[in-house]
């Protein structure tokens, strides 16, 4: 009787760890962000926006990664790539002080925005990437 128990209970406990670590993966939210910035006020976006990311990876730790890129044909078209934890995280995310100041700084700076949310397909990297 001692076996099957200790393997009910070890099977158990593998079960949980399994299906907690697929939920943890399973939940991240995928954001990417189309933007296209005013030409004359480019490098005030720029700094704001490296403020606003900075503090949000330094205060929050839900949020997991901004990856910025910029058009090489047309400078103020800048798309980032958003990873959160979850949704709650990036709920949470856009109603910190950093993110309002954020917005509030670069309203004027934003011709357009496209907010496109997808899911993780596949990653695969380097181990030293």
């Amino acid at each position: 009787m001692k076996p099957i128990l200790l393997t009910t209970v070890f099977l158990s406990i593998f079960n949980c760890i399994c299906l907690t670590a697929t939920a943890q993966v399973n939940t991240r939210m995928y954001r990417i962000a189309k933007i296209k910035v005013d030409t004359n006020q480019l490098e005030h976006y720029q700094i704001a926006l490296k403020e606003q990311m900075n503090a949000a990876i330094k205060l929050e730790p839900e949020v997991l990664s901004y990856t910025v890129l910029v058009d090489k044909k047309d400078a103020n078209s800048i798309t980032i790539f958003e990873v959160y934890a979850n949704l709650k995280a990036y709920q949470s995310h856009v109603e910190t002080p950093h993110f309002k100041k954020y917005k509030e700084t670069v309203k004027d700076m934003v011709l357009s925005l496209e907010l496109i949310d997808t899911e993780l397909l596949a990653r695969v990297q380097k181990d030293d990437y």
